[in-house]
């Protein structure tokens, strides 16, 4: 007979309680939940949320997880009492600006599987009769959005998991754990103690507080938030009752950063229009006891995460509310608060276990829109291993360590507030605070003219301003105005002049790691797919798996010693990986050796014309080899050589120390003047890369797709023996998997999509674009999208959907560039 573990779950309110309902129906019921106020309105973000679901995100992910809520709270009921109401969800544009924008959530929508419809002005206005119809340029419904009860819907889950023998203990505040060999063991209250095999803090705004308790830092900012309600309107009487609550669907005005509900005859109005409101926590009093007698900074029945309301904050956002819905001018403001919810510095949750106290998870910085999902992928990670909707957005471990300094932390979370209604471009970065990370080459690369754009903290050109005059710059076609932003036709000369003649590219924010000991060789070789038994100075590419056979990430691994590799990642969730499985013994080590080091990717056609002159290593095809590596010196730089090229050109990745960066820098740039080399960005890599059919993890796939499905089943290597996921590939193949990640090519070589677009088969939402970009050596526009098996092959005639438009494309065969590869193996 399985043991099962002992959870005890810190915070009841909707994600705690939502919790514990996954995991006691999957079996495991030793579940404590402990909280520090009362239950079920515990005094949280929970007991004042005003339950608005939209699941429309531009986060596969986070779509995902509000769908599943909206379907487990609309089977839930509270002694007869709806949990969540289906009123359907109604976003309105009032500039040009946001009617596009609505047209492409329309798409993502889709793309995600959730049912919508745009609207003319006016079926908006019959859809929500309070509207003035002047006003709308259109809208966007979906029906199945709709309002979640929080309290309620939390105590309903609660009754369930305690009917399968889960305990709730209110008024039980932590104020410490203890542990063991790196293991939490008990939670401490001022109760006394609770032992634990797992604890997880669903804790909310207060998460910070618990996190230190353990050792841990939750990156999450309290910020305050306002809410009101008015006074009766008269346009709402007799049209709901009280039990009801709400006729219309919810509705969001998003060009003044403001929401709408119904409260029977009232209408409830958030902001976001109004200036960041972080909160100190030490201000914040905790939940009030039984009895406990009436103070000023806890009268009775006020809720802690309930701030008083400013006034002043809600002057212009009731006059746009009036503006727009014309029937508040016969009411009145009754009552309002501020309430606290919590905001990261990305937007995402923080999901996960502790890097250095196993057992120690958290599920924070999680609204009621995505409460129930976050609890079923919670609960799918703690009992079966792994979660089944891809997480690594919201994976805890996901932060660099500068991402994690308290003032990074602060203003970036405060930014996202003020964002949280904007129109936000795929690749538009935070502006501050900014510069954070910068490689060797910064200097040199602002003497070009790079136009940046930040990735993990790391500064990275996109392009050159100094190659506005090559004259490749001519050839390059125009694209729409979306596709335009943050790109310049400067991109399209950098990545003609790449496969013409020798291009420099900074490679320093690809994550490396050093991996060494007598053990190494046996840990990767468990944790990834490839053959890694090679001999020194050999490079594969390969994957890591979860055990359920998804692609949790590619890496590039580099023999460079009998105990020692290095690296190429994808970011700190590998590193975080891969410290997991280190075997006690200490027979294996693993260093991030990121911020010491730098690298330029030197490849085109004249790559080796640029760098044998400079050396007296070998570096002819038959002397260094493709997928090889060695260390050598260019001039006066040691390097370490890897002959390898994510463009699909001759060249090398060319590694040194950080001191000798520049060094390395004016050495190439010097010697590959006579040959015309250019810098060139990120935006022509992009480029280059799909040409090549090269996949991008974390884009193209993730964890929810395995190498069959996305076309690496050549990095599989089943007969080396056991590795992580093997079991799970077992009797698939590319030929048999339902779906597979194909290759179009749009009709319009001027229609450049962005990612995330619908791809429709004979009418009907079939897949989703991942990335794309135009071919500038092709002369084409491409998209790389999965689409079920049948769908995905070569001459199948597909449509992406972009802003509302249909645009034709063909599966293509692939790669689209040198498909004998004998650019590469020159």
């Amino acid at each position: 007979m399985t043991v099962q573990p002992k959870v005890v779950i810190v915070g009841a309110g909707i994600v705690g309680c939502a919790l514990s309902d996954e995991l006691t129906a999957r079996g495991w019921t030793d579940v404590t939940v402990l909280e520090q106020g009362p239950l079920f309105a515990t005094g949280g973000s929970s007991s004042h949320a005003p339950g608005l679901v939209f699941q429309t995100n531009a986060s596969k992910t986070m779509t995902e997880f509000a769908s599943y809520t909206v379907r487990k709270y609309s089977d839930l009921t509270l002694d007869g009492q709806w949990c969540f109401r289906r009123v359907g969800g109604l976003e309105v544009a009032t500039t040009p600006e946001r009617l596009a924008e609505l047209k492409r959530k329309h798409g993502l929508a889709t793309s995600w599987g959730v049912q919508g419809s745009l609207l003319d002005p006016d079926q908006c206005a019959t859809l929500h009769p309070l509207l003035d119809r002047e006003q709308v340029l259109g809208g966007l419904h979906v029906p199945t959005d709709g309002l979640a009860k929080a309290v309620r819907a939390g105590e309903a889950q609660a009754r369930r998991a305690i009917g399968r023998g889960a305990r709730f203990l209110p008024h039980h505040t932590v104020t410490g754990f203890e542990s063991a060999g790196g293991r939490v063991t008990a939670v401490v209250t001022d109760r006394g103690s609770f032992p634990a095999d797992v604890v997880v803090s669903c804790a909310g705004f207060w998460g910070p507080r618990i996190g230190r308790m353990a050792g841990l830092t939750v990156p999450l900012v309290p910020l305050a938030h306002q809410y009101a309600r008015t006074t009766p309107v008269p346009a709402l009487a007799g049209h709901t009752t009280e039990q009801l609550e709400a006729s219309k669907p919810i509705l969001r005005h998003q060009d003044r950063d403001l929401y709408y509900r119904e409260h029977g005859d009232r209408i409830g109005i958030g902001s976001y229009a109004h200036r960041p409101m972080p909160v100190d926590l030490d201000d914040v009093a905790p939940p009030a006891l039984p009895q406990a007698p009436q103070t000023p900074q806890q009268p009775p029945q006020q809720m802690p995460s309930m701030l008083p309301f400013t006034e002043e904050d809600f002057a212009q956002p009731w006059a746009d509310s009036q503006a727009l819905l014309p029937a508040l001018t016969r009411a009145k403001v009754e009552e309002g608060f501020n309430g606290i919810f919590s905001f990261t510095s990305d937007g995402f949750p923080l999901l996960g276990e502790a890097p250095e106290l196993r057992g120690f998870w958290v599920a924070e910085a999680v609204w009621v829109t995505h409460s129930a999902g976050v609890a079923r992928a919670m609960a799918e990670w703690l009992v079966e291993g792994t979660p089944r909707t891809d997480v690594h957005e919201c994976d805890l471990n996901r932060f660099e360590p500068v991402q994690l300094a308290p003032a990074y932390v602060h203003r970036r979370s405060c930014q996202n507030f003020v964002e949280v209604y904007d129109i936000i471009h795929p690749l538009q970065p935070m502006e501050e605070p900014r510069p954070l990370r910068v490689s060797p080459f910064h200097s040199r690369q602002r003497e070009l003219g790079a136009f940046f754009l930040e990735a993990s903290g790391w500064e990275r050109p996109h392009w050159y301003e100094t190659n506005r005059d090559l004259p490749e710059v001519a050839a390059v076609p125009g694209r729409g105005a979306w596709a335009s932003r943050y790109w310049s036709p400067i991109a399209g000369a950098e990545a003609l002049a790449t496969r013409e003649r020798v291009a420099m590219y900074d490679m320093t924010a690809l994550k490396r790691l050093e991996v060494t000991g007598p053990g190494s060789l046996a840990l990767l070789q468990y944790l990834t797919t490839n053959q890694l038994e090679r001999p020194v100075g050999s490079v594969t590419y390969t994957l890591m798996l979860d055990e359920t056979g998804g692609v949790r990430s590619d890496l590039t691994v580099a023999r460079l010693g009998p105990e020692r590799f290095q690296i190429g990642a994808n970011g700190p969730l590998d590193l975080d990986w891969i410290t997991r499985h280190l075997p006690g013994d200490g027979t294996v080590q693993v260093r991030d050796t990121t911020a010491g080091t730098c690298c330029i990717g030197l490849w085109g056609p004249l790559a080796r014309d640029l760098v044998q002159p400079l050396t007296d290593a070998d570096f002819s095809h038959k002397g260094f080899g493709y997928f090889k590596a060695r260390q050598a010196h260019l001039g006066n730089v040691p390097v370490t050589a890897m002959r390898l090229s994510y463009v699909g050109e001759l060249g090398w990745e060319l590694y040194t120390t950080a001191d000798c960066g520049p060094k390395l820098w004016d050495t190439l740039w010097e010697a590959g003047q006579p040959l015309g080399v250019v810098a060139a960005g990120r935006s022509a890599f992009n480029s280059l890369r799909l040409e090549k059919g090269y996949r991008s993890w974390g884009t193209d796939l993730t964890a929810e797709h395995n190498p069959y499905e996305a076309g690496l089943g050549f990095a599989v290597r089943m007969e080396k023996g056991d590795f992580v996921g093997r079991h799970a590939l077992l009797g698939l193949t590319e030929q048999t998997v339902p779906r597979r990640l194909a290759c179009l090519l749009l009709d319009d070589p001027q229609a450049v999509v962005m990612g995330r677009e619908p791809v429709y088969l004979d009418g009907a939402p079939a897949g989703y674009v991942t990335s794309a970009a135009y071919g500038y050596s092709i002369g084409a526009s491409i998209a790389y999208a999965w689409l079920p098996g049948a769908a995905a092959e070569p001459g199948t005639r597909v449509t992406v959907e972009y802003f509302g438009e249909q645009l034709p494309a063909t599966v293509t065969e692939e790669p689209l560039f040198d498909p004998k590869m004998t650019r590469l193996r020159c």
